[in-house]
Order: C-alpha cells, then sequence, then structure tokens
C-alpha cells in the first residue's frame, strides 16, 4: 500500500536513522575531540623558539631537540621552523603531530589564497588564520611563533593554544622560554641588523639549552626579508658566536 503522506522519490523520513524530511538541509560535520589524550603529558613537552623583528626583516631561531616529556631525548635533528607563506615562517612547539598539521593545514591555505588572488595574503591576516586554526581545530597543545614580512612592516606574533594572537618586537615560546627572555630583555634593541640578531636569537636559545631539558642540540635558524625565507641549521652554538 502507498503513503499518501509521502513525496515520490524522496527518501524515508528516518532512513539511516537520520531526519531525511528537508532534503535540502546541509549535513555538517564535526572535528574530531581529541579522545583521551594525555593532556598533561603534551603540556610538558620541551623547546624553546625564538623570533625577533630586524632592520631587514625577522630572524627566527629555535633548539633542535624532541623530546618525550622533557625527560627522554626521541630526536636531536628536528627542524623546528617551517616556511607557510612567501615571506613569512611558523614554529613548531607543543605535540609533534599537532604542529606538523598545523603548518600543513595553514601552507595549502596561504597556497590557495595566492593561487586564487593573485597576491600573498598580509601577515596580519596570515597570523588571524592561524588564531582561527589554533581555536577551532584539532591542533592539539601547540603556540608557536609567527614572523613574517609585508608591505605594511615587519611582525612577530605568537599565537596561544586558544587561538590568541599578540605581536611584539620580539617572543620566545616553549619550555625555555623564561631563561630565553632574560637575555633578550638585556640584549634586544630596536633596528639590528640580521646579523646582530641572529647572534642575540642563538644566545637566548643557548641560555635555554644550558638550563632547560627539553631544549639543545644546537640551533636552527630562519631569516626572513622580503626576498624570502632563507633557513639554516648548526649544531655547535660555536657556529655562530
Amino acid at each position: 500500500m502507498n503513503d499518501s503522506s509521502h513525496t515520490p522519490g524522496a527518501l524515508p523520513p528516518t532512513a539511516g536513522g537520520i531526519d531525511r524530511t528537508n532534503v535540502y538541509e546541509p549535513e555538517l560535520g564535526s572535528l574530531p575531540d581529541g579522545g583521551d589524550r594525555d593532556d598533561a603529558a603534551v603540556s610538558k613537552t620541551g623547546t624553546t623558539t625564538v623570533g625577533l623583528t630586524t632592520e631587514a626583516g625577522v630572524v627566527i631561531a629555535t633548539d633542535r631537540r624532541a623530546s618525550l616529556a622533557g625527560r627522554f631525548v626521541s630526536n636531536k635533528n628536528v627542524t623546528k621552523v617551517e616556511q607557510v607563506h612567501p615571506t613569512a615562517a611558523l614554529t613548531l612547539v607543543g605535540s609533534v603531530g599537532g604542529a606538523q598539521s598545523f603548518v600543513r593545514n595553514l601552507r595549502a591555505e596561504t597556497n590557495l589564497y595566492g593561487a586564487r588572488r593573485g597576491e600573498p595574503m598580509s601577515v596580519s591576516a596570515l597570523a588571524t588564520l592561524a588564531g582561527n586554526f589554533a581555536r577551532g581545530g584539532p591542533f592539539f597543545a601547540i603556540n608557536p611563533i609567527l614572523g613574517g614580512v609585508d608591505e605594511e612592516g615587519h611582525h612577530v606574533f605568537t599565537i596561544d593554544p586558544a587561538g590568541g594572537i599578540m605581536e611584539d618586537e620580539y617572543s620566545v615560546t616553549g619550555s625555555g622560554m623564561q631563561l630565553a627572555y632574560g637575555v633578550l630583555e638585556r640584549e634586544y634593541e630596536e633596528g639590528l641588523s640580521n646579523e646582530d640578531a641572529t647572534e642575540v636569537a642563538a644566545r637566548a636559545v643557548k641560555s635555554a639549552v644550558e638550563r632547560d631539558t627539553g631544549s639543545g642540540n644546537g640551533v636552527v635558524f630562519a631569516e626572513i626579508t622580503e626576498a624570502g625565507v632563507d633557513v639554516h641549521r648548526h649544531s655547535d652554538f660555536a657556529d655562530v658566536l
């Protein structure tokens, strides 16, 4: 027997346990909630990353150690800064998987923006996008520094795990931040050359490495100018100090 109240060609109202009475209603997805991950263990993962504005652009410096909760060295040769934009780079801080996924998504969005509009995204817009990702996405326990150069100037932004963005002349994140900040408060000056800023940043990271067990094994730099991003690595601080 046909049900006269049912529209021909439409799905039954409860097909598959889903209300299908409105076939034009959009189907909305959801982000993963992270399951039973150990927040406390991941939040203790160590590193030190530094970002400084300079006369020519931005200098970023990071250590090279990956650790498990700051107690066991799992890798001694990690590059903790990645280019995400023609003239901007992001540090990797916190959960390795969360940071790597964050970088891939941010890089994909900036590439898509450039392809559609024929020009790169501004660094302030990139920082806003990064904050939105951190707040609304499944990127676990991250606290990166974003450094970049555009027509508006030279920028260093800190992205906190809740999606907040703050711009400053210099910034530090990671488990060695208190030690590194002490060096920057004493030695940073506005208008440093990239060469001088590299030495200051190296001393800041070295200070953290001396006492923070989650940081170590050398230093990685990213020099960012209007010409692009140049990343170079050193296993010994004596190479730059």
